[in-house]
């Protein structure tokens, strides 16, 4: 076949829920009712030529394939489902005659209906991004749907772009799925690549009648020594698919890209296919320094899109040394592009967008627009060379020394007060000497309790922004939060709750709120990334060394305990999850960090504790979600991570009951981990995944106290009494009653009211029912 050029500067991927969230507001609206479904697609459209008008301002080509079409209403591995009918048995009627499955009823599957649960969701890779995982059984039929694509790739070409349409590749597609209910024991959804292959080969024969040149395929699977696959399954499944795809007839040319880490064993796997161009993250990984003969022939004769810019933070980098490596490759490849190193769904679109922000560190920083500018650059250097480029190179070394150097960066009081830590600091008293300390807070069998956040309304954000134009006082905000925390304590004593949280009424987001109030942290204004489907979040920049100058909860925490008898949790964010959902300095080790930020929390817990708070919940949402993909890497992150956590908490008392809480994590990987977190009660997600965690929890021997989540937040569903009672009734027959809590997946400030309130009674009513079971005798044989 005749093979078109590779770009010699692309991107994998850009943000795609608009500077200012059109898309999340646009599609909001439409499951509000307020816009019908083609006003969403008009929006989106728009959105979407905004998206190429700027790559293009940027330095990218209009017409060569370097801008890539990888827009999606909520999840790109959803849409790879939808594409190839792999739509779950309970959703089928969503499907017409011909299998496809429109606009709304994607969504359905995403979000759930009724009795019908959504598809289960779960970390990407090692990111804070959030996909849908497929179900795949032995019978899944797969058809290929490719109008929405085609119809995307027409729609830039009718404006004058040759784009190229980004899919998630055949075998990450099945690494990241799941068995399908009812699938048979032993069953695994790699076992459907050879049905699965034909499928995507029909997409490609479309995209090619369509015009497409180039189509990208994301494999960041083969990268990852973390997915429960044998390693040498997973090199063959990359001859199976691609030796079958390279050799259709009719097709674009493949560009198969592996963002998150390094190929390593997979590249002469990779490099054996018929593919024509492999993409490297060269940010996280490299090529390997010994390449056998074959190997080093079959990349002589491909293209190499070298991932030399990060897609994953947002710190300006070091463009010399990106240029040296794109120098070096061209002794490997036929050709060499450059590239980011993932796709930039993961940073901001726009630094110039920050007005409030100190120059110096905007100075530091590049977001996504800055790294489309910086590919260009680089780009410009393959073709005319490196003094086209030079000045632009010693600028961004200029700014590598700037920020070494200034002040903050490195505080001595911070570093030295780490340099004295001792085992004594992360050693709190034996687990049973604090479970008998803890009797004194009287709690019941089965004791229930929340995550921590109740829902925001659009009061409290306004009285949030109305303090912050100064429209009202810090006293008159004050007085507001403490009419909602009021109101929040008396709705769950109503309710029968026996650990109640103050509702987190203040804080405008779990990391955002304490990167306010600590030394170290910048906040953005317009920072916004994708989190899952239309939820947004805006990470922190964590720029220099880490410190507490005052209390950050405890006034609150206070004043929601001064109003019941019962104990309410003081809520803390931990150092793990902190850095993960932050952009962190990429200076020093992320250990380092870790430990300065839970020295922060430490001080915070004394303070919670002389204040009376019994119950210290220290979130740690995101402790798999940073676990690095390489096995090699892993021990030393796990060490870092468990020892930050038991640094925060080591120095409360036996009486604190210490919490926790983790959720969208396969915990089965990191089972050990969480015990070696030594908190006293550990609550996890366990509702949208129907309560699988319990059988790790079982045969691990997990035996401190555990409340796997019975209510699935992320869904709008409300779940009924009964099914909660079959959750817990699960949990029952393999957790000892005596350690198990009940609540929800995850805190309830994305959900509105009358479903909170609704689930929470159901909860409750599910509870009592199961505490009456455990009590009754039972029957003599």
């Amino acid at each position: 076949m005749n093979v078109p050029a590779f770009p010699t500067g692309t991107i994998l991927g850009y943000p795609r829920i608009g500077r200012r969230r059109e898309l999340k507001h646009a599609v909001e609206a439409f499951w509000a009712g307020r816009i019908d479904a083609g006003e969403l697609e008009a929006r989106a459209a728009e959105l979407r030529a905004a998206t190429r008008e700027r790559l293009v301002a940027l330095g990218l080509g209009r017409d060569d394939s370097s801008i890539p079409e990888s827009f999606s209403y909520y999840d790109q591995v959803l849409d790879a489902a939808v594409a190839v009918g792999a739509v779950p048995e309970r959703f089928r009627r969503l499907q017409d005659e011909h299998g496809s499955v429109d606009l709304a009823g994607t969504f359905t599957i995403a979000r759930g209906e009724g009795d019908d649960a959504p598809l289960e969701m779960t970390k990407w890779f090692d990111t804070n991004y959030h996909y849908l995982v497929p179900e795949i059984g032995p019978d899944t039929a797969f058809t290929p749907h490719a109008e929405r694509i085609v119809a995307r790739f027409a729609e830039a070409k009718a404006a004058g772009y040759l784009t190229r349409p980004v899919i998630v590749g055949p075998v990450t597609f099945l690494l990241l799925a799941k068995p399908a209910d009812g699938a048979p024991a032993g069953f695994r959804p790699l076992d459907r690549l050879a049905d699965l292959v034909p499928a995507y080969a029909a997409l490609l024969a479309e995209l090619c009648t369509a015009g497409v040149e180039w189509v990208q395929l994301d494999e960041p699977a083969l990268v990852s020594e973390s997915i429960d696959e044998p390693r040498g399954r997973v090199l063959d499944a990359i001859g199976v698919a691609y030796d079958a795809l390279g050799a259709a007839d009719r097709r674009p040319s493949l560009f198969v890209a592996a963002p998150y880490g390094g190929l390593d064993d997979a590249l002469p796997a990779l490099a054996a296919t018929p593919v024509e161009a492999i993409g490297l993250d060269l940010v996280r990984g490299g090529v390997p320094e010994h390449l056998d003969a074959a190997t080093a022939e079959s990349l002589a004769a491909k293209t190499l899109v070298a991932g030399v810019i990060d897609g994953h933070n947002i710190w300006r980098g070091d463009l010399a040394q990106a240029f040296d490596r794109l120098e070096a490759l061209r002794s490997l490849a036929g050709d060499v592009s450059v590239s980011t190193s993932t796709s930039l769904l993961h940073v901001p679109h726009d630094v110039g967008d920050e007005t409030a922000l100190d120059e110096r560190l905007v100075s530091w920083l590049a977001f996504a627009d800055q790294k489309v500018a910086q590919v260009a650059i680089l780009e410009r250097g393959l073709v005319a060379g490196r003094e086209s480029i030079e000045d632009e190179l010693v600028a961004a070394s200029a700014a590598l020394v700037d920020r070494a150097g200034a002040p903050g960066v490195r505080v001595p009081g911070v570093r030295d007060r780490l340099a004295v830590l001792t085992d004594r600091d992360v050693t709190r008293a034996a687990y049973d000497e604090r479970v008998a300390a803890q009797a004194t807070l009287d709690l019941p069998e089965l004791p229930t309790t929340t995550i921590g956040s109740f829902p925001q309304t659009g009061e409290i954000r306004r009285a949030r922004a109305r303090l912050q134009t100064g429209e009202l006082t810090e006293a008159g905000y004050r007085e507001l939060m403490h009419e909602e925390i009021a109101r929040v304590i008396r709705l769950q004593e109503e309710l029968g709750l026996d650990v109640l949280v103050h509702g987190e009424p203040e804080r405008n987001d779990m990391v955002q709120y304490f990167a306010e109030l600590l030394d170290g942290f910048a906040v953005t204004q317009h920072g916004w990334v994708q989190s899952y489907g239309s939820r947004c979040t805006r990470p922190s920049i964590l720029w220099g060394d880490v410190s507490r100058p005052a209390p950050m909860t405890v006034d609150w925490s206070a004043y929601a305990q001064s109003l019941s008898d019962k104990p309410v949790k003081g809520m803390l964010t931990g150092p793990v999850t902190i850095l993960a959902w932050s952009f962190v300095r990429d200076d020093q080790p992320l250990g380092d960090t870790a430990r300065q930020v839970a020295l922060a929390l430490r001080d915070e817990i004394a303070d919670l504790e002389s204040a009376g708070i019994r119950i210290i919940q220290v979130d740690e949402p995101a402790l798999r979600e940073l676990l690095p993909l390489k096995r090699a890497d892993q021990p030393a992150y796990l060490d870092w991570s468990v020892g930050a956590f038991r640094l925060a908490t080591g120095g409360a008392a036996p009486a604190t009951q210490v919490h926790t809480h983790l959720c969208y994590s396969e915990f089965g990987v990191v089972i050990d981990a969480i015990r070696n977190l030594d908190a006293d009660v550990t609550s996890i997600e366990a509702a949208r995944s129907r309560m699988e965690v319990v059988d790790d929890l079982a045969t691990s021997g997990f035996d401190h106290g555990i409340g796997p989540g019975v209510y699935d937040i992320h869904s709008p569903r409300v779940p009924g009494a009964a099914e909660v009672q079959a959750l817990l009734e699960r949990a029952v027959a393999e957790i000892p009653a005596s350690r198990l809590w009940v609540n929800p997946d995850c805190g309830l400030k994305t959900r509105g009211y009358d479903e909170t309130v609704a689930s929470l009674r159901h909860i409750i009513e599910a509870t009592r029912a199961v505490r009456a079971g455990l009590r009754e005798p039972v029957p003599a044989r």
